[in-house]
């Protein structure tokens, strides 16, 4: 199984200025001792409620954020604690699409030069010839008019930046794109035509993505496989046709019962959780999710459940399964 990016044992934990009742560093324990991989051409889905950690994770997995603990390979090569000079030959081969179309675009660069940035930086390009040409075609492949090259980001609309935001992150000629809930600022109808973008682009540059997104449908719709989210810890990652159709951990199940389904009574069968979700800063013992499951023991509340195997390509972190 080949991996282009793998996470070991990943921790983000970020200080707060006051101390505990015993004068003790209190953290919000943001990512929480997380591992996986990313293969080789797969859309990985990373999903789970506001506050979960998902969009911290994607930032130090791209090395936006600095690890707290643990391990990032890139192409098996140990990438964790290089620096901004050591890290910039890789940044050609990782992109980031954020969430918000509004604020990711410099108001005072016209699209042309948002486009072509990554490219100065890393010199792509021999004369402003081979520039302008690398800066049409990606407009054209992002479903953009070449006339608005020399406009500005306040003269688009939330899906046209977004078209922009693709432009500027395939400009290097990536090969993994992390796209941390791109199309939750978006109209529903502009949502499905960024999301179809994203896939025909997807396979036609064989690009390995990782989609963050509290958005279960669309994860469903462009995922291979899909890890599921809570309180900095993964709780089950499987193919999305298996997890979507046999969910075993009790969180991924209460999370697909609350997908509304037009023209049947789906609220009679969803599954409400009871409870307050625990502060990442004093997160409980033992498995994380057991102050909110309805099946949980005391074995539960004291033992820290590990990401096992429960059949090929599913794994959960559940001490009853």
């Amino acid at each position: 199984m080949k991996y282009i990016m793998e996470v070991r044992n990943l921790s983000k934990w970020f200080p707060l200025k006051r101390k505990g009742k015993n004068g003790e560093k209190l953290y919000v324990k943001a990512v929480n001792d997380v591992s996986f991989g990313v293969r080789e051409g797969e859309t990985l889905g990373i999903v789970g409620e506001s506050g979960c950690g998902k969009s911290t994770l994607g930032r130090t997995m791209v090395k936006l954020l600095k690890p707290t603990e643990g391990e990032i390979l890139y192409g098996h090569k140990d990438v964790t604690y290089y620096s901004d000079r050591e890290f910039r030959p890789y940044r050609k081969h990782i992109q980031i699409m954020f969430q918000d179309p509004y604020a990711s675009l410099d108001p005072r660069m016209t699209v042309g030069d948002i486009i072509a940035e990554p490219m100065d930086i890393q010199k792509l390009y021999k004369d402003k010839k081979e520039r302008m040409e690398k800066i049409v075609g990606l407009m054209e492949t992002c479903g953009l008019n070449k006339s608005y090259i020399t406009r500005y980001p306040h003269e688009f609309s939330g899906g046209q930046r977004q078209r922009i935001g693709i432009a500027r992150a395939l400009s290097v000629n990536p090969r993994l794109i992390l796209c941390d809930e791109p199309v939750s600022a978006l109209d529903v109808s502009i949502q499905s035509q960024i999301i179809n973008l994203l896939m025909e682009l997807q396979r036609k540059l064989h690009l390995s993505m990782v989609f963050i997104s509290h958005d279960l449908s669309v994860v469903h719709h462009i995922a291979d496989r899909v890890a599921v989210m809570y309180l900095g810890k993964i709780v089950e990652i499987a193919d999305t046709g298996e997890l979507f159709h046999n969910p075993l951990h009790p969180y991924t199940q209460a999370l697909l019962s609350s997908i509304p389904v037009v023209g049947e009574k789906s609220f009679e069968k969803m599954e409400i959780l009871e409870g307050e979700l625990p502060s990442p800063v004093n997160p409980p013992s033992g498995c994380p999710f057991h102050t909110r499951c309805k099946m949980a023991t005391e074995e539960c509340r004291q033992k820290v459940p590990e990401l096992k195997n429960i059949s090929e390509n599913h794994q959960v972190s559940c001490i009853k399964l």
